[in-house]
């Protein structure tokens, strides 16, 4: 007899971009739509799926008829700097903000040029029925060789190469109104790190899916150029206002990598770059702190039954 989970509103959001012709996104964004429309309709019938979009009002050209167009964006980083020649990046909680609008279970947050491959939704609902109130999935990275909507089944049978980064947050709607994001605006670092950091820190029960094919991403680069001002101004938003809030809720069991024996665990949170050897380090501490004193407390127990 077959198991059949039980009905999961998903609710998909992305930030379509007015990308400059021939950049990366140019291409990649068309690649993601069609993606996304073809893992809907892989997906099985016990899914509800809805795509959503949010953008500034001269983007909205660029959004496909079958997602639902949320209320535009009204403030971008420029409003942040006064600096008109910077880029339109809007800020991360003004998106997902967007989400208060309409009714699901889950949201769904991935960057415009990350595409999906045909199980993927499936695979979310999978790991949502075993408990999962949270979930981060990295991405894979594939050359440069196909541009194309119509080079997809190429896509998606080239297993590419891993990706450090988390880049593709799912979470349980209730958990969107304790998220600290403050102003961190998107296409700079440290969105992905503050979404991730908020999902351990309030979620019961989180997954992070860092090796599974179920994401991919045209582009092998890892750390692209960043403009600097606008790292800058992310970085010290996330290690002023958010991560001090954040840190004293973390926990070594929902962080990623907490499985591995200690010495891999260790390796892996010096080498990630989303996440701090310091931060590490104290929550170690006191994981091992933890398990001495209840040795040292059965001990005391023994005793005194003695």
């Amino acid at each position: 007899m077959t198991n059949i989970l039980p009905l999961i509103k998903l609710a998909h959001i992305i930030n379509p971009v007015k990308a400059k012709m021939g950049s990366d996104l140019f291409y990649c964004q068309p690649i993601t739509f069609a993606s996304m429309a073809n893992a809907k309709s892989f997906a099985t019938s016990n899914i509800d799926i809805q795509f959503y979009a949010t953008c500034f009002p001269d983007e909205v050209v660029l959004v496909p008829d079958y997602f639902t167009l949320l209320s535009p964006l009204e403030q971008s980083i420029q409003s942040a700097f006064s600096d008109y020649s910077l880029p339109q990046l809007p800020f991360i909680a003004d998106i997902l903000g967007k989400m208060k609008e309409v009714e699901a279970d889950f949201i769904i947050y991935s960057n415009a040029d990350i595409a999906l491959m045909p199980y993927f939704y499936d695979t979310i609902a999978w790991h949502i029925s075993k408990g999962h109130d949270a979930i981060s999935i990295n991405r894979r990275r594939l050359s440069h060789a196909y541009f194309n909507e119509r080079a997809l089944p190429t896509l998606y049978s080239d297993i590419g190469l891993s990706h450090p980064g988390f880049d593709c947050f799912i979470f349980k709607k209730e958990l969107l109104n304790q998220f600290l994001l403050d102003r961190l605006c998107i296409g700079i670092p440290f969105v992905e790190v503050a979404l991730l950091h908020n999902m351990a820190a309030f979620s019961s029960n989180p997954l992070y899916l860092t090796k599974e094919h179920l994401t991919f991403h045209i582009g092998a680069e890892v750390m692209p150029m960043r403009n600097k001002s606008l790292y800058k101004y992310n970085r010290n938003l996330f290690f002023k206002s958010i991560y001090p809030v954040l840190k004293p809720l973390l926990s070594l069991n929902k962080l990623p990598y907490y499985a591995l024996p200690v010495h891999k665990r260790a390796i892996k949170w010096a080498l990630n770059p989303s996440l701090f050897t310091l931060n590490y380090l104290r929550l170690e501490g006191l994981n091992m702190f933890q398990k001495l004193k209840y040795v040292l407390d059965e001990l005391r127990w023994r005793i005194l039954e003695s």
